[in-house]
């Protein structure tokens, strides 16, 4: 049973990403705080899932199939709702999503010529300021009047849109050896 909890994990990931959304559109004032602890629910999933499965060697095929998947339905659907809300700047969602297709469609065709691309350790601190930045500006409507996280959500955004642009640059470049 212990060997399937990562993969349990990411799943209840995906599972929590209408709830998200929903809470999110629908919950009045509160909304802002259900969204945005659902939300911070699915991160703390996606850091114990792929902790878990490596430090217990029990990584499987279906979790490396589903876990990149859940996270860019979670990262996408959430930044477009933040957008549709005007709580995110379209530059940087659109630089963001654009990047993390361009990375997976790279991935799933260097792995059909078995090559591996690892995460590199710059893409993890990208991820730590998009999930931020996310939590924030979700949690932004519940910040009795001062701003202060639309800003630093804002901030973080921009920032991880930089990380984004700079990582997926890196991994294209790394890709492109292998086209030939």
């Amino acid at each position: 049973m212990f060997k399937h909890i990562p993969n349990l994990l990411t799943i209840s990931r995906i599972i929590i990403i209408p709830l998200v959304l929903i809470t999110y559109i629908y919950s009045g004032k509160y909304g802002a705080v259900y969204s945005s602890s659902l939300f911070l629910l699915a991160c703390v999933t996606d850091f114990f899932d792929g902790y878990l499965a490596r430090a217990y060697s029990i990584q499987s095929k279906l979790g490396r199939f589903l876990d990149p998947i859940a996270d860019k339905l979670l990262v996408g659907s959430v930044i477009l709702l933040l957008v549709y809300y005007r709580k995110a700047d379209l530059f940087p969602a659109v630089a963001i999503i654009c990047r993390e297709i361009l990375v997976s469609g790279l991935r799933e065709f260097l792995a059909e010529i078995r090559v591996s691309v690892p995460v590199s350790n710059l893409a993890k601190v990208k991820t730590g300021f998009q999930m931020s930045a996310i939590f924030m500006l979700l949690l932004s409507d519940f910040d009795l009047g001062n701003n202060l996280l639309f800003i630093l959500g804002t901030l973080a955004l921009w920032i991880s849109a930089g990380l984004t642009l700079f990582t997926g640059y890196i991994y294209l470049k790394a890709g492109l050896k292998h086209l030939d």
